[in-house]
């Protein structure tokens, strides 16, 4: 059973940075790809960032240039730094797992961006 823990969310200025963590029971390695997504009050659930096991990442078109996905596999943990922080940044952010063609959830973590 993969089990993934977040960390770093919090309330933060708009313009400010934070950094999420995310922290994977078992090797990352073992995973297809890993991902953030976020979710807003009222709001369907948005892929935020992606990264396959061979590095390659992507991103919603509103982070991109803002946001980075990046993986430490020696920690068994993916990142999303984000800069430059948005009041509609403000959601639930929620770690992502793909494996075998099966997706696990973390429990998620709050941002709020103040104006």
């Amino acid at each position: 059973q993969v089990q993934l823990m977040e960390s770093g969310g919090g309330l933060v200025q708009a313009g400010g940075s934070l950094r999420l963590s995310c922290a994977a029971s078992g090797s990352i390695f073992s995973f297809n790809a890993m991902a953030w997504y976020r979710q807003a009050p009222g709001k369907q659930r948005e892929r935020v960032a992606r990264i396959t096991s061979s590095g390659s990442a992507d991103y919603t078109d509103s982070v991109k240039g803002r946001f980075t996905i990046s993986t430490d596999n020696a920690k068994n943990t993916v990142y999303l730094q984000m800069n430059t922080l948005k009041p509609e940044d403000t959601a639930v952010y929620y770690c992502y797992a793909e494996k075998n063609w099966l997706g696990y959830w973390g429990q998620g973590t709050q941002v709020t961006v103040s104006s």
